[in-house]
């Protein structure tokens, strides 16, 4: 997960000439950001290298990225300003996304995965009612729980419009997409299903199991009847569960993506090899297993460590 970028130093010398919107926007660079990680480590599969917003801003929210200061976006405040989103140009306006996804197959060929993405409905709605980043997101759940007709046009927007930018990465080439719902555990228990789960199941069932569909809902781990009932192929785990315990819960024919501590990768070498090998002794002979971490790479961690944790993983028998 989030491959690119903040680590690397050749992501970092990019970053002096252009802004981030400007290298999402533009395939040529989108391309080379999600080709850098994979000369320098060699992964198993590239994830394209864009940001969830690009569907608000393609339904007429723009976003903002500023160094230090995060994203920031107009929120949506009114029932007007939710009927007003527009998802009759997705496919005009996010067309830099398969354009860059087809530079990244020309070059990978059939040698390394390509994996495409999309944010959740749910958690795209918190980024759009709050207005960017927020240390406290809950406009989105006030709506759900108080305005249910309103929150089911807005998600329903936003599922026709990832689906869409779905079908679309797949058509440019990619072996799998993943949806991250990041905002996922912030529900109760007995309201995921309706906030969250049915929409992203909606997205997969229209996909029609063209490629596979990995599902990341950060924090929701009290709902994996949920997220099995989404028809996702794989889910994807965070840090703070016992991932070969959830993996005995989960019918055989849903494979686990996780779940190494990302906060590992700015310790030692000897520590990263160390509990790496111990997630990997804990999932040994345990059957669709993807190694990952349970979140994003933090900006902090060295090189040698991300080495270091590949080495363990390729050498371990």
């Amino acid at each position: 997960m989030r491959q690119a970028g903040r680590v690397l130093p050749e992501y970092r010398q990019l970053k002096t000439k252009h802004t981030f919107v400007e290298m999402v926007r533009t395939p040529e660079l989108a391309a080379e950001v999600t080709l850098q990680p994979i000369r320098r480590f060699d992964f198993d599969a590239a994830i394209i290298f864009s940001d969830i917003l690009v569907i608000p801003e393609a339904l007429g929210q723009p976003y903002e990225f500023t160094e230090g200061a995060g994203i920031k976006m107009t929120p949506l405040q009114s029932a007007a300003d939710i009927d007003g989103l527009d998802g009759s140009a997705v496919a005009e306006r996010l067309d830099y996304v398969p354009q860059a996804l087809r530079l990244v197959r020309e070059t990978l060929q059939d040698r390394t995965a390509l994996i495409g993405f999309a944010g959740s409905p749910w958690t795209l709605a918190n980024f759009m009612l709050d207005g960017g980043g927020a240390k406290e997101y809950g406009q989105a759940k006030r709506l759900f729980y108080t305005h249910r007709p309103l929150f089911d046009r807005l998600m329903q927007k936003l599922t026709d419009a990832v689906s869409r930018y779905l079908e679309m990465q797949i058509a440019a080439g990619v072996d799998a997409v993943q949806i991250f719902d990041s905002r996922g555990g912030m529900m109760a228990d007995g309201a995921f299903a309706e906030a969250s789960g049915k929409w992203i199941g909606e997205i997969i069932r229209s996909l029609h199991n063209q490629v596979p569909v990995i599902v990341y809902s950060k924090g929701t781990n009290g709902n994996w009847n949920d997220l099995v009932a989404t028809g996702a192929q794989v889910l994807g785990l965070d840090w703070t569960v016992r991932l070969s315990e959830i993996r005995s819960r989960l019918p055989q024919n849903v494979g686990v993506q996780g779940n190494l501590d990302p906060f590992v990768l700015t310790t030692t070498p000897a520590v990263v090899a160390a509990e790496t090998e111990r997630l990997l002794r804990d999932m040994r002979g345990v059957p669709g297993h993807i190694f990952n971490l349970g979140h994003g790479v933090p900006p902090t961690a060295p090189l040698e460590n991300i080495q270091t944790m590949m080495d363990t993983i390729r050498g371990f028998v």
